[in-house]
């Protein structure tokens, strides 16, 4: 398995993942379509050949914002000085083989210089703190995080 940039034919897998990953927290495909065709060169795909076992969708955002779950945002802000993380999930069955540092690794390298933000779910924020993500203010983003869970909380990685 490698990670390779996602393309239009990956997207029904990618709900298959998200599905498995967030099962709390469900988007529809028009979602993950319409942030494909924003940032295609920030959503990534792990697959070998046409079986995808994971993917990362990330895209250019306002830092101190966060979009609603499962919305489409019509385009992407002019004010934009952050990449927001908007999901890194594996399937069970892909995790524990380094995929989620190499992913990482490739994404904080095409944002040298540039914030990084995301909501932590499903209990993750540790796992988030230990790369390098720290918690932020949230004041102002109640409404939208509690759409995310109780658990979820607002990181960013400088």
């Amino acid at each position: 398995m490698r990670w390779r940039q996602m393309t239009a034919d990956d997207l029904d897998k990618v709900v298959a993942v998200a599905r498995v990953a967030f099962p709390d927290h469900p988007e529809e495909r028009a979602c993950f379509a319409e942030r494909l065709a924003l940032s295609p060169d920030l959503c990534f795909v792990l697959a070998d050949g046409d079986d995808v076992a994971g993917y990362l969708i990330a895209y250019p955002w306002p830092l101190g914002r966060i979009p609603p779950l499962n919305s489409l945002l019509g385009a992407l802000p002019e004010a934009r000085d952050a990449l927001y993380l908007h999901d890194l999930a594996l399937r069970p069955d892909a995790r524990g083989g380094g995929h989620t540092q190499a992913i990482l690794g490739l994404l904080f390298g095409r944002a040298v210089g540039t914030p990084i933000a995301l909501v932590s779910v499903n209990d993750s924020a540790a796992f988030w703190r230990a790369q390098g993500f720290a918690d932020k203010d949230a004041t102002g983003l109640a409404e939208k995080l509690a759409s995310y869970g109780p658990d979820a909380r607002y990181m960013v990685r400088t």
